[in-house]
C-alpha cells in the first residue's frame, strides 16, 4: 500500500481572561506548570462510508501552561504534509479558546484529506499532529507532536435517478425520475411503474455511470458501455416503493397502496391573490400535506387549484361561504359546485397558516391564526454556543416585518436548527431542515416547522410521530454567514459572506 506523510500542527495563542470561576480558571487548573501534550486515540484508521457519521479519530490536548498568570489560551489547528515544514498548512481551528479536542466524523475527515491534499481512495497517509501554545506577554512557545495514518474512500453519488421504459419518463436521461436521498447512499422513490425495465443513473443527461442488475437481483456499478447492461424488470403495472442502498448494493421494489398523493403541486387562489395562483409547499414528512403562510390584507373568498391557471379539478369548501375553521373539503372535477371558504372583515389584517390534506376520501383544510414568535435562536455545534439550548445564539427580529429574523457571524462545521422558545426539555417548537443533513445552497430553502408540544400540530400528521423528528442543517464549510429566517413563509437562506 502506498503511503504519503502529512503533518498536523496545532498552534495556540492566548489572551487575558476575564475574572471567572469556571473550569477555565487556568490559575486554579494548571498553576503554571501543566505540560502541553497531544494524543490521538487511534494509530491507524481506514475510513468507510458505511460509518460516515461515526467519529473517525479524536485528537486531544492538555491546556498547556500559562505560567501561572490565569490567562486564557487560544488554539489554532493546522494540517500540513509531513516534510514540508508547514510551508502550506491547512487551518482547521484558528485562535479558538476553551477547546481541547478535534473529533471529525469519518465523512469530514475523508473530505478533508481528499480535497486538501489530493489523496486518492485507498491511499494511506501518515499524519503528524503538532500543537503549539503561547501566552500573551510571553515569547516562548509550547509544542507536542503525535502521529497516525488515514486511508480515505471514494464517496458514492449524492444523486440517483430512475430510468427505463418501466418508469414515468422512459429512457429520457435528461428527464429521469429523481429519487429521494435519506442518507449517504440510501435512496427511495414511490410512484407508478409499468411493465418493462429500469436501472439507475447518477447524473441527469448522462447514461453513465449507472447502477444495473448484477444478474442476482443486486446492484452493480457500471462505468463503461463495454460492461453488461442488465436491468431490473417490472411485470405488473402498479404503484411501487423502490429502496436502494449503494453502500451494500441492495435494492428492493415492492407494490404499495395509497402512498402517492393525487397531485404533487397545489395552489392557493382567492381574493387575497387577486385570483392569481400562489404555489403551496408539499410537506417533506407527509407528501399528502400542502402548506402555505398568508397574511390576509383583503380577506374574502379562497379555494385551492391543482394546476396553475386551471379552474377545474379544484379542492373547495364543502359548504357555501364556509368559515376558515371548517375543515370539510370537496374535490370538484368540473366547475360546479363552487363553494369557497370566506374570511370576514374582522378576520383580516392577520396572518394564517394553512395545511391542506389531500388524502382521497379524507381531505381536510386546517387553517390557524399565526402570531409571530418574538424571539428566535440558533442551536447546534455549527453555532457559536453549540448545543447549550439555554445559551442558544439569538437572532435579530426585523423592525419592519416581525416574521423575519436575521443573524450574521461565524458558523463552524456541524449541525444547526432554530428554536423560538428554548423549551428546556427539547420538546418545544422547532424550525428544522426539510431533511436531516440538508446543506445550505445560498438560496431560499423551505423550513419544516414542528411544535412538539402542540397537539394540533401532531393531529396534522396522521401517520408520523412528530416527537421523533429532528432534521438539522449541516454546515460543511466553516466561515462567516448571514442567516435569514421567515417564520410565516417557513423559508430560510444561509449565505456565506
Amino acid at each position: 500500500m502506498k503511503f504519503r506523510y502529512i503533518h498536523i500542527a496545532l498552534m495556540a495563542a492566548a489572551s487575558l481572561a476575564l475574572p471567572s470561576c469556571s473550569d477555565n480558571d487556568y490559575t486554579e487548573l494548571d498553576k503554571g506548570s501543566v505540560e502541553l501534550a497531544l494524543t490521538a486515540d487511534k494509530a491507524e484508521t481506514v475510513l468507510s462510508e458505511q460509518n460516515h457519521a461515526v467519529e473517525a479519530i479524536a485528537l486531544s490536548w492538555t491546556t498547556g501552561t500559562n505560567h501561572g498568570t490565569g490567562n486564557r489560551i487560544s488554539y489554532t489547528l493546522e494540517l500540513a504534509e509531513a516534510g514540508t515544514g508547514f510551508a502550506n498548512p491547512h487551518i482547521i481551528k484558528e485562535a479558538e479558546q476553551q477547546v481541547y479536542s478535534w473529533k471529525p466524523t469519518v465523512e469530514e475527515l475523508n473530505t478533508l484529506v481528499r480535497s486538501q491534499f489530493g489523496t486518492l481512495p485507498g491511499e494511506a497517509l501518515a499524519i503528524e499532529a503538532r500543537i503549539t501554545a503561547a501566552v500573551t506577554g510571553f515569547d516562548d512557545v509550547q509544542t507536542s507532536v503525535t502521529q497516525f495514518t488515514v486511508t480515505p474512500y471514494e464517496p458514492v453519488t449524492p444523486t440517483l435517478y430512475l430510468i427505463g421504459d418501466a418508469t414515468p419518463n422512459g429512457w429520457a436521461a435528461d428527464n429521469a425520475s429523481e429519487m429521494t436521498r435519506s442518507d449517504n447512499g440510501v435512496f427511495t422513490w414511490t410512484g407508478n411503474l409499468s411493465p418493462g425495465n429500469f436501472k439507475f443513473i447518477t447524473t441527469l443527461g448522462q447514461f453513465l455511470p449507472s447502477y444495473n442488475n448484477n444478474g442476482n437481483g443486486q446492484l452493480v456499478y457500471r462505468t463503461s458501455d463495454d460492461q453488461p447492461d442488465l436491468q431490473f424488470n417490472i411485470e405488473e403495472a402498479h404503484c411501487y416503493k423502490v429502496d436502494v442502498n449503494l453502500l451494500d448494493l441492495t435494492i428492493t421494489y415492492t407494490q404499495t397502496e395509497g402512498v402517492t398523493p393525487p397531485y404533487d403541486q397545489l395552489y392557493f387562489v382567492g381574493n387575497e391573490t387577486d385570483w392569481g395562483f400562489r404555489q403551496m409547499s408539499q410537506d417533506p414528512l407527509d407528501p399528502f400535506l400542502f402548506r402555505i403562510g398568508v397574511f390576509f390584507s383583503k380577506g374574502g373568498e379562497f379555494k385551492f387549484g391543482t394546476a396553475e391557471g386551471s379552474w377545474e379539478n379544484m379542492y373547495k369548501a364543502a359548504h357555501a361561504d364556509a368559515p376558515y375553521t371548517d375543515q370539510a373539503v370537496e374535490f370538484v372535477k368540473g366547475f360546479d359546485p363552487d363553494n369557497k371558504w370566506v374570511l370576514t372583515p374582522g378576520e383580516t389584517n392577520l396572518a394564517y397558516k394553512i395545511c391542506l390534506d389531500i388524502r382521497p376520501g379524507a381531505e381536510r383544510m386546517m387553517m390557524t391564526l399565526f402570531t409571530p414568535y418574538t424571539e428566535m435562536y440558533m442551536v447546534g455545534d455549527a453555532t457559536p454556543n453549540g448545543w447549550d439550548l439555554g445559551n442558544a445564539t439569538p437572532m435579530t427580529q426585523d423592525a419592519a416585518d416581525a416574521n423575519i429574523f436575521t443573524w450574521s457571524g461565524h458558523l463552524n462545521t456541524g449541525e444547526m436548527k432554530f428554536s423560538p422558545d428554548k423549551q428546556d426539555d427539547w420538546n418545544g417548537a422547532w424550525f428544522m431542515a426539510a431533511s436531516n443533513g440538508e446543506e445550505p445552497t445560498g438560496t431560499t430553502q423551505k423550513v419544516t416547522f414542528i411544535n412538539k408540544s402542540d397537539n394540533g400540530c401532531q393531529e396534522q400528521y396522521k401517520d408520523i410521530s412528530i416527537g421523533g423528528i429532528d432534521n438539522k442543517w449541516r454546515i460543511v464549510e466553516a466561515g462567516n454567514y448571514t442567516v435569514t429566517l421567515n417564520q410565516l413563509l417557513e423559508e430560510v437562506t444561509i449565505v456565506r459572506n
